[in-house]
């Protein structure tokens, strides 16, 4: 995958360091030619100084080719701008954007770009890791409205089935581990010893699926 992330700050060069292990191109816009040296020596990492908004720079960044584009500057009118451009003129597949105002949040939600709220998520985090510290999240979606939770079934819910997990439009059973192997459970699946169980998790209900997991169900 080709991909563009405009801003070189420390999200922006960890991201880019990230991709380029995992084989992908990188090519990172940034203003000041000194964030070049926040980038890890990698040969699938090529940097550009200019404006992720500058139609030039970021054709030199190979545009037109792009699979995605990512805007993580430190400020919110460059991000749109950047995001839009790519989107909206280059027609680029994925593009994503960092946001600090979580009020602007509607803004890219007409244009149709996923946005990462910095100061929504990370709150969120530290919240849901102090009062939920055995329920740690392996994927969140949007703003961590929605959470992938693992999990080993305790003993005393072992021989129930696996559907009594779920609860409508908060917490559902997606998939299992059972002696290595990953299977998605049918209506009738029941929990076995040593199972590990894979939720998909409203945040807001983080306390009735550890209510599920510390005590028998329905009581």
């Amino acid at each position: 995958m080709k991909v563009i992330v405009v801003g070189c700050g420390r999200v922006g060069s960890t991201l880019a360091g990230l991709l380029a292990t995992e084989g992908h191109d990188v090519q990172v816009v940034d203003r000041s030619p000194k964030a070049a040296r926040l980038l890890p020596d990698s040969p699938r990492i090529r940097f550009h100084e200019g404006n992720g908004y500058s139609r030039a720079a970021l054709q030199t960044a190979g545009i037109e080719h792009a699979d995605a584009f990512v805007a993580v500057t430190s400020g919110d009118n460059s991000n749109i701008v950047s995001a839009r451009t790519a989107r909206e003129t280059y027609r680029v597949p994925i593009v994503l954007a960092r946001i600090y105002d979580p009020r602007r949040a509607d803004i890219y939600r007409e244009l149709g770009i996923p946005t990462i709220a910095s100061v929504r998520w990370t709150v969120h985090q530290i919240h849901q890791m102090l009062l939920h510290r055995h329920l740690t999240p392996e994927l969140s979606f949007g703003n961590g409205e929605t959470l992938l939770i693992r999990s080993e079934v305790p003993d005393y819910l072992i021989g129930r089935r696996l559907t009594e997990f779920d609860v409508d439009g908060e917490i559902r059973v997606v998939e299992v581990t059972r002696a290595g192997r990953s299977l998605i459970p049918a209506h009738s699946t029941p929990a076995q010893a040593g199972d590990l169980v894979t939720f998909a998790v409203a945040a807001t209900a983080l306390g009735r699926l550890r209510g599920f997991l510390d005590k028998e169900l329905g009581t």
